[in-house]
């Protein structure tokens, strides 16, 4: 049996609580969220990439034969002038192999003196039928011999020649060294480069874009550009090659800028950064606060106006589908159009039906995500 005062307690809260869920209004005062509207705008984004500067025309210079590296003159950065000695090769054999060579000629050179000197001797002799015709023909012959042999002397010396010359590295143009690839003691294959050789002024500043960015991008972009490691060095330049190949290990691929001009103070090996700026078609963005996890995706708290009471305003989950994440915004694709109301921020405080003063609310969703 209920003591008579517990009775009348309990009836007493069972009318409050009528009383509260027969008065909405009366249960929780209207929030006071920050509300934007929505307005599509055209806007644009801007990517920073990190790449090198590099020589537009640069030539790897390798010797035409394997060997042990004997000593390398150059540093980098140090300006060459075609022709001139830049490595060297160990090349005993090779020096020893020029000497036999050139004493081979020299020797080939004497017996045909010699030999030459028979033959016309004879001829002579057969004229004034001092000597007989067998003795004139072997002369003839002995010369023929010597001449063979002095060809096949200049060709070993020619051949030897082109081996020890082969030893020696030089400039295949004028320009400035921008790589040494090797050490003096290594040995080295033939025709792997051993020094790279910027043979023009013209620069590149070359970045690993992602696969997705070139799409965006055309050779009248200006990309502004800096040193990173001296930000007060600005210069431009304008897209001049992009590669058809993806890298398979990093998935980006090589873009080319080329830098306009010679900026004072850049050079070979600096690190650069490059910057875009990519107009993007008319879109919706709004804060980041705004958004809110829906059961089956992205939603943003949508504000319905009422009626007979305009400075208010009804809650009402809205799905939305996000196109791209940017720093503090988001960039959506479908869901919202001009003139819509949002919840900026509190979405914490909002449920289905939660009523929301609109009094002072009349930012819009481009002024709030930016």
């Amino acid at each position: 049996m209920i003591h008579p005062r517990r009775r009348q307690v309990l009836l007493a809260m069972a009318a409050g609580a009528l009383l509260l869920a027969g008065t909405p209004l009366a249960a929780e005062p209207p929030a006071n969220v920050p509300v934007i509207e929505i307005r599509e705008a055209a806007d644009s984004i801007t990517r920073a990439l990190s790449g090198e500067i590099k020589a537009r025309e640069e030539i790897g210079l390798s010797f035409p034969r394997g060997g042990r590296i004997l000593r390398i003159d150059v540093r980098e950065g140090d300006r060459v002038e075609k022709g001139q000695e830049l490595a060297r090769l160990e090349s005993v054999q090779q020096e020893q192999a020029l000497h036999e060579a050139e004493s081979e000629v020299e020797a080939a050179r004497a017996d045909l003196r010699r030999a030459e000197e028979e033959f016309q001797r004879q001829e002579a002799l057969l004229a004034r039928g001092a000597t007989t015709r067998i003795r004139r023909d072997e002369a003839e012959r002995r010369y023929h011999i010597a001449q063979a042999n002095m060809e096949r002397a200049s060709a070993n010396l020619t051949r030897a020649r082109k081996f020890y010359e082969d030893t020696f590295l030089r400039a295949a143009a004028s320009g400035v060294i921008t790589r040494r690839l090797a050490d003096p003691g290594e040995v080295v294959a033939g025709a792997r480069p051993v020094l790279m050789l910027a043979s023009g002024e013209a620069l590149d500043a070359v970045f690993d874009a992602p696969e997705a960015l070139p799409v965006f991008l055309g050779s009248d972009f200006v990309v502004r550009l800096a040193l990173i490691d001296r930000p007060a060095v600005r210069f431009t330049g304008h897209l001049r090659e992009i590669s058809p190949l993806v890298d398979p290990g990093k998935g980006t691929v090589e873009v080319k800028v080329g830098v306009d001009g010679r900026p004072e103070g850049v050079h070979y090996g600096d690190a650069v950064r490059g910057t875009v700026t990519l107009p993007m078609p008319a879109h919706v963005a709004i804060p980041a606060t705004a958004l809110v996890a829906a059961g089956e995706g992205a939603a943003v708290w949508k504000v319905m106006a009422l009626e007979d009471a305009p400075e208010l305003g009804e809650a009402v989950l809205q799905p939305v589908k996000i196109a791209r994440h940017e720093d503090g915004r988001i960039i959506l694709e479908t869901g919202l159009a001009d003139g819509d109301l949002i919840v900026a921020a509190g979405a914490q405080l909002m449920y289905p039906g939660r009523l929301v003063r609109l009094a002072g609310s009349g930012a819009t969703a481009k002024g709030a995500g930016e």
